[in-house]
């Protein structure tokens, strides 16, 4: 078959309507591909923008949340919407865009509990995304007043709430609506969910850096505190103060006080930024009148023994009874209260006590930071009660060494005293001369002695013929035999010279039997002296010994000068045991001649010869 000019003719003019319609496909899939390339371009642009916020301002939620938001209506298409942080109780609104009557009706509403079955609610029991094409048409509001009033004053028709979570826990959610309904495509769900995870991030990394810089706080806070413990030994008032300056600071609260309990009886230790009048009041270390009564929060501590927190003091059962403390601390103001024991040994010893003007709970970290400051304050209380201790048991052996290096001093003193009184008279006598702590038994007095004197026969012709080295320890060996006897027997060494020896008995000690102990002492030594002598014949020396003992009464008293004196006798009882020891010579190696009183009060005397 031959085409026909008509067929020639209308085959490429299809051609070219089909080249046109793909043309327009093409033109309008560029258009499309362009539209989602710009779409990508700005949508990356904004979620770089928004990292650049979150970046350059750390910890700031509210610059964050605002860009998110801008950001995310725009490419969302919704002029309206909001972020709300989640406490795990309830909704907080932390930014908003609507109108300013809505924004502002919408942020009054303090905390929002959702009811069960709204949106909120469903997002809190897990739902990924609440997506309501029109809130006009849907029964979530029938049973909560507060969400339909929302949705009417914000003329809400489609909703898109995207939760923010971290590890499934919920943090928050970023709403948007339209004032018509047109619902929210994939792409667009997509891209606030992007949003809501970099609001998640910026959250957590606000919350990493509170805690960085709370920590560091906390930090600083109690190495300053042990620097103010370390730099006052003792003294607990700078390290109270410092404390409480310390704790009101980083626990948000407008007065604090550090209370003692001792013995029972509360005391207020410490106080910060309180007014004047309640310190002339309530004088620091004074008892506080009528604090622990029954239902008081002191009296719940101390039993306890934990600590007692208190939203509201005006609701709590002490204010309702009428405790006088916590009804003073209401009608001052004060609503949040939080008593931390100071505990030792599982024993209340004090309390930090803080208050807030308004209703606003203490948070766990806060309660745990006032309670290593209340363990820092035990400690420093015990440092201070050690210290305090130390200091006494201090003074009372600096106070002993005292006395004992006075006693010592006083002892060497009279050690040496005694040495030197010894050096130059009798022991008895230097010893009573130090015990009585003067000399006034030195001065002269009459008395009754019995003097014994003794010497040897033979002596001066011995020392003619004898080597002066030889009568030298002669005599010492004589002096050492004799001399010991003297103490044995407690007589007084008057004095002895060469061979002659003179003791007396009965001063400066008074003794009942003087004439006895004189006479054992004279048989003592003649014994003595035998024994030295029968030695000294076998080296062909002949000597004697002779004794005279008499009884009587003598003048005694010190003589001598400053450098050297002595202590003696004088009268003639010295003179007649002289004579008698020097008496006739009876051919016998030793001789004892006596002259004893019969009696005190006879006048006469006998005398014997042995």
């Amino acid at each position: 078959m031959t085409p026909t000019r008509d067929n020639a003719v209308a085959g490429p003019q299809q051609l070219i309507a089909d080249l046109q319609r793909e043309l327009v496909g093409a033109q309008r899939e560029l258009a499309e591909c362009r539209a989602e390339r710009d779409e990508g371009l700005a949508r990356e642009a904004a979620l770089a923008e928004v990292l650049g916020v979150i970046n350059s301002s750390p910890g700031d939620l509210a610059l964050v949340f605002d860009a998110i938001l801008d950001k995310a209506h725009v490419l969302c298409g919704a002029a309206y919407g909001g972020l709300m942080i989640f406490n795990g109780k309830s909704f907080r609104v932390a930014a908003a865009r609507d109108e300013p009557g809505f924004v502002e009706y919408w942020q009054g509403q303090g905390p929002i509990t959702p009811p069960e079955g709204t949106p909120l609610a469903q997002v809190m029991l897990g739902e990924q995304i609440t997506h309501i094409h029109d809130a006009k048409a849907e029964n979530s509001g029938r049973n909560a007043p507060a969400y339909a009033r929302l949705i009417d004053l914000g003329r809400v028709r489609t909703l898109l709430i995207v939760p923010l979570r971290k590890d499934e826990a919920l943090l928050g959610v970023i709403t948007a609506f339209r004032q018509e309904v047109r619902p929210f495509p994939d792409n667009q769900i997509a891209l606030l969910q992007n949003f809501a995870a970099q609001a998640a991030i910026a959250m957590e990394n606000a919350r990493l850096i509170t805690e960085t810089r709370e920590a560091l706080e906390q930090q600083t806070a109690t190495a300053e505190v042990l620097k103010v413990i370390n730099s006052s030994p003792g003294d607990l008032a700078p390290v109270f103060d410092a404390m409480l300056e310390r704790a009101t600071r980083l626990c948000g609260a407008h007065t604090a006080h550090l209370i003692r309990y001792e013995h029972g009886v509360l005391g207020r230790a410490a106080s910060f930024n309180i007014p004047e009048e309640f310190d002339r009041l309530l004088p620091l270390n004074s008892p506080i009148p009528d604090a622990i009564v029954r239902h008081s929060i002191p009296a719940r501590m101390i039993a306890s023994r934990s600590v007692i927190h208190v939203a509201d003091i005006r609701e709590d059962e002490s204010y309702r009874v009428g405790a006088p403390a916590e009804v003073a601390a209401g009608r001052s103001g004060n609503r949040t209260a939080l008593y931390v024991p100071l505990m030792k040994d599982r024993a209340v010893v004090g309390a930090f006590i803080m208050h807030r003007l308004e209703v606003r709970p203490f948070s766990a970290k806060e309660i745990a930071l006032l309670q290593s400051f209340a363990a820092q304050a035990v400690i420093a209380m015990e440092n201070a009660r050690l210290i305090g201790e130390l200091r006494e048991r201090t003074d009372q052996v600096a106070e002993l060494n005292r006395g004992l290096e006075a006693r010592i001093a006083e002892q060497v003193d009279e050690l040496g005293r005694v040495g030197r009184l010894k050096r130059f008279l009798a022991p008895q006598l230097a010893e009573m001369i130090v015990s009585q702590g003067h000399e006034k038994i030195l001065e002269s007095h009459r008395r009754e002695i019995v003097v014994v004197f003794c010497d040897l026969r033979g002596y001066t012709a011995f020392t003619e013929t004898a080597e002066p080295e030889e009568v030298l320890a002669f005599l010492r060996e004589y002096h050492g035999a004799l001399g010991p006897l003297v103490s044995e027997f407690e007589g007084t060494l008057d004095q002895f010279s060469g061979d002659g020896i003179m003791v007396f008995f009965n001063d400066p000690v008074p003794c009942p039997d003087p004439a006895e102990r004189a006479v054992k002492m004279a048989m003592a030594m003649r014994e003595a002296a035998g024994k030295l002598i029968a030695a000294w014949r076998r080296h062909g020396s002949e000597l004697g010994f002779g004794v005279g003992i008499a009884q009587g009464y003598a003048t005694l008293g010190q003589i001598g000068f400053p450098d050297r004196s002595g202590y003696t006798a004088i009268g003639t009882v010295c003179n007649l045991a002289a004579r008698l020891c020097a008496g006739p010579r009876t051919g016998r190696s030793w001789s004892v001649a006596v002259s004893l009183k019969q009696s005190k009060r006879s006048q006469g005397s006998k005398t014997s010869e042995t």
